[in-house]
């Protein structure tokens, strides 16, 4: 199954979207396919603000206000062409990226899930650290398109930059096997390493070594009697299939290695 490259790029002109950038540029691979949306949600001015326009005296604080919004505006603006221009500098041609910057309309997190639906196949944010917990993704925004983005991958990029390895944590659901289907189809063929990874609570108790399994073809096994190799069966067979999935997309054999 093929995957249309088209990533859906959240930033909002801070340091750390710059980061995020960077990392799509040197993350997506560039072909005729790729294609990138640089996606801004423009807050301007609230309603509540818009009601006091009529309050003699607040007519001087409202225009101070609107000339720090146009200010404002204008150097996302400015961001967003400096960001496609990093882009296209990384090898991507203009008109495979695309600037939208959008008016708030219903809510930043609502207006992102909308323009989400729109054919793309995966999202971009970054991550943004709080307190002590600055190594979990928070943000009211952030929360809320974890939660609700289920239909649709989401990348989610921290400081470090890219390397050509990943950590492909699967089980036998169907969302693990889109999340299979799309690294096959956006990372197919470029020369990445993948670790197939599988965690078992209470693995530790017991001795699960998949390495005889795999030298042989599996046989059906008696649950009643072996409950344990049944369960090895199991994983070896999702470890394959896995396996014949990511080859068959181009990656390497020798480059595929799994760990539970």
């Amino acid at each position: 199954m093929t995957i249309q490259k088209k990533l859906l790029v959240l930033v909002d002109g801070s340091e750390r979207t710059t980061q995020t950038v960077n990392y799509v540029k040197n993350f997506m691979p560039v072909d005729e396919h790729a294609r990138i949306v640089l996606f801004h949600v423009f807050s301007g001015m609230p309603e509540e603000y818009r009601e006091l326009e009529q309050e003699p005296n607040c007519v001087n604080a409202l225009h101070q206000f609107k000339n720090r919004k146009m200010e404002e505006k204008r150097k996302i603006r400015a961001y967003l062409e400096q960001a496609k221009e990093n882009l296209i500098a990384g090898g991507f041609s203009e008109r495979s990226i695309e600037v939208k910057f959008h008016s708030l309309e219903n809510g930043v997190a609502r207006d992102i899930i909308n323009e989400a639906r729109n054919g793309y196949s995966a999202v971009v944010l970054r991550r943004r650290g709080m307190g002590a917990l600055k190594n979990i993704i928070l943000g009211s925004v952030a929360v809320k398109l974890l939660q609700s983005l289920t239909f649709i991958p989401i990348i989610i990029v921290g400081q470090a930059p890219p390397v050509k390895k990943i950590v492909l944590a699967v089980d036998a659901s169907p969302a693990s096997m889109k999340a299979i289907e799309f690294v096959a189809s956006l990372l197919g063929g470029l020369g990445y390493e993948v670790c197939v990874f599988h965690a078992i609570p209470g693995l530790g108790a017991i001795n699960f070594d998949l390495s005889e399994i795999n030298k042989r073809e599996p046989a059906e096994v008696d649950m009643s009697d072996a409950c344990l190799e049944a369960f090895k069966l199991k994983v070896a067979r999702l470890f394959r299939d896995v396996k014949d999935r990511l080859m068959a997309s181009g990656f390497e054999s020798e480059k595929i290695s799994e760990k539970i």
